[in-house]
């Protein structure tokens, strides 16, 4: 519940802003969301890395990472 009040209370927020604001609220918020998104590849990225060197997963080709997902 408060989650959705603070949520409610940012869109209110937002709402008292001029439209010039308002867009670059949004612009603000979409590269942060982009930067979390990078980070997030990147930390799956190392983490696949780790398991590789350590043995924990090896090289395959596409088509067998397709076939293992589909199975």
């Amino acid at each position: 519940m408060v989650q959705h009040t603070a949520f409610a209370d940012a869109l209110d927020a937002a709402e008292h802003l001029d439209p010039d604001a308002q867009a670059e609220l949004i612009a603000v918020l979409n590269r942060r969301l982009a930067e979390r998104g990078r980070e997030r590849i990147a930390a799956t990225v190392e983490q696949a890395r780790l398991e590789f060197a350590s043995g924990q997963s090896k090289p395959m080709a596409a088509s067998e990472i397709v076939r293992e997902a589909l199975s």
